[in-house]
């Protein structure tokens, strides 16, 4: 119900009632100084006469204003000296803006600002700065002119560099440099085309790849150090290397042939490998050979000369009887290399052939005889010695 309404209780919006309907709403001072009463009475203040209400009023709110001031400026110097460092932080201390000490983790103590400030660095995070690319998401201009670089016999490669590193002291990586990571990418852009700039393209682009990252990487830290910037590099990683764009196809001809001509030399080092030996193996076998060779003829001849001086004794003692006997192994040693033999034979035929090819292809089996239509008109005297003679020459066949 509205307060001008009948029966609204005639009510104004200030909490006027009756019939006074000229009155105007309360007066400003009138409800600062009902403020200012009750705060006096929060803060000890206490009732005052009606003969100094206002003057004592202004004293008691001056007063609680104060204290509310000073407990505020209190619990915020409190909340502002209280910092917690993670595990993976050190708080770097400043009080009045000079260097004061460095935070471990923990609940530590720093007086509040504007006296002290504590800055945090993150001393665990593994941080990476890129030359020659961006990683997916973050686009940068100057990608092309970091890759780019000039080799030692002048051709131009294109090079993707990762650097991964973190900070190893936090007042040195706030305080010595203006921005430690910045510098850290400039030096790492520096010192990769000097070592790109003293090497052949051949060797950055194969197998001088990782000697290349190796030389960045102490190169890269001994600056630092230097600089005094507080950061250690854990690792470098040659992403890519390869010329630039506008040439690949015709690298890519060179490096085939580069690989034709390295596999050709491996098969004629195969085919070496397999011959050589081979032949090395032959050589010995025929020294071998010869050196047997030479051994038997040696001792051929030895022999030989030995029984020929056994012999010419024994002709020295009897001639008629070595001689026969020189004779008789003669025509033996004739007669084993014919397959005819001549047999005189009394009262009968002066020539006989006997089949000795035949005979021969029993072997030296000494169950053998002479077919009967040869022993015509030959004695059994001569028949044996005849079939004796064919079993000697049968049996020296068969022996060589």
């Amino acid at each position: 119900m509205a307060w001008n309404e009948p029966g609204g209780g005639q009510q104004d919006p200030w909490g006027n009632r009756g019939g006074n309907k000229n009155q105007g709403p309360p007066d400003l001072d009138e409800v600062l100084r009902k403020f200012q009463e009750k705060l006096n009475s929060i803060f000890g203040g206490g009732n005052k006469g009606s003969g100094d209400s206002a003057g004592g009023g202004s004293d008691g709110v001056g007063g609680g204003l104060v204290v509310l001031l000073l407990v505020a400026v209190i619990g915020w110097a409190l909340y502002d000296s209280v910092h917690i460092i993670q595990p993976a932080e050190r708080g770097v201390v400043m009080v009045f803006g000079k260097y004061d000490d460095t935070l471990k983790p923990g609940l530590q103590f720093v007086p509040p600002r504007p006296i002290g400030r504590v800055i945090r660095v993150d001393v665990e995070q593994t941080r990476i700065a890129e030359i020659g690319y961006r990683s997916e998401g973050r686009g940068d201009s100057s990608r092309n002119r970091e890759s780019l670089m000039l080799t030692q016999d002048e051709n131009i490669v294109d090079i993707q560099l990762a650097v991964q590193y973190q900070v190893k002291s936090a007042s040195d990586y706030v305080f010595n440099v203006v921005s430690p990571d910045k510098t850290l990418h400039e030096i790492t852009e520096s010192v990769l085309r000097e070592t790109v700039g003293n090497s052949k393209m051949d060797f950055v682009l194969t197998e001088g790849r990782r000697e290349v990252a190796e030389q960045v990487h102490e190169q890269m830290q001994g600056v630092l150090d230097f600089y005094e910037t507080g950061l250690i590099v854990t690792s470098i990683n040659l992403q890519d290397a390869q010329p630039p764009e506008q040439v690949q196809h015709a690298f890519a001809d060179a490096v085939k042939a580069r690989e034709d001509e390295q596999r050709y030399k491996n098969e004629a080092e195969a085919y070496a490998n397999d011959i050589i030996p081979k032949a090395r193996g032959a050589s010995a076998r025929q020294l071998e050979e010869a050196s047997g060779y030479k051994a038997r003829v040696i001792a051929e001849a030895e022999g030989a000369a030995s029984r020929f001086t056994q012999v010419l004794k024994e002709y020295e003692r009897a001639p008629e009887v070595t001689r026969e006997r020189l004779y008789i192994d003669a025509v033996q040693t004739v007669l084993t290399n014919t397959s005819k033999i001549m047999i005189s034979v009394e009262q009968g035929n002066s020539l006989m052939y006997l089949p000795l090819d035949r005979l021969m292809q029993q072997g030296a089996s000494t169950n053998f005889t002479v077919p009967q239509n040869f022993s015509s008109g030959i004695n059994q005297q001569t028949m044996n010695s005849v079939e004796s003679r064919v079993r000697d020459v049968v049996r020296g066949r068969g022996e060589r």
